[in-house]
């Protein structure tokens, strides 16, 4: 039984060719592709149609959770369910919570930026099809590497495969699905 195909992948020998490809893939209207290099390349994210992420508003989210759920918790403390007059302070005495209040909002913000990146970026991934093609471990070293999804609505086998040759690449891969 011959495996399903997840996508094509082309291997390329310097970034300027991987940039190249990114923008005129883009101008032919391939919207699910991903581009692959050992350092970050200026302007790829771009070229291959990124947008904003929502990391900012988490971190802002778990900012807030944090800052108003440790405030309300020493607020509720000591103010509403045990409330001890110390020395004749007041029961809320908001001076003696901003240390907490501080560390909560840091500490939320912080575990929501982390697990709020991990989901966007869909990890933990122990696996991907695309660590079966052996030409993709120069990806680390000094490979660039381009790849559509064959989800992609203007995914066509043979098109897109001639697409890629257009470019002259080194090569041209069939990335299988992985059960």
């Amino acid at each position: 039984m011959k495996p399903k195909l997840y996508g094509l992948l082309a291997e390329f020998r310097h970034a300027e060719d991987l940039l190249e490809c990114a923008r005129r893939a883009r101008t032919a209207g391939y919207k699910l592709m991903d581009g692959f290099s050992p350092f970050p390349v200026e302007h790829l994210a771009e070229e291959l149609g990124s947008h904003g992420t929502l990391v900012p508003a988490i971190a802002l989210a778990g900012g807030l959770t944090g800052g108003i759920g440790g405030y309300l918790m020493q607020y509720l403390s000591a103010a509403a369910f045990y409330p001890i007059n110390v020395g004749g302070r007041p029961l809320h005495s908001w001076p003696s919570f901003i240390v907490v209040t501080f560390e909560m909002t840091i500490l939320f913000s912080g575990l929501f930026t982390v697990f709020g990146m991990l989901a966007l970026n869909g990890l933990p991934k122990p696996h991907h099809p695309l660590f079966g093609v052996p030409q993709f471990s120069l990806a680390t070293d000094d490979g660039f590497f381009f790849f559509i999804e064959t989800i992609d609505p203007k995914f066509e086998y043979e098109k897109t495969k001639a697409f890629l040759q257009e470019l002259n690449p080194v090569g041209v891969y069939d990335v299988d699905a992985t059960e």
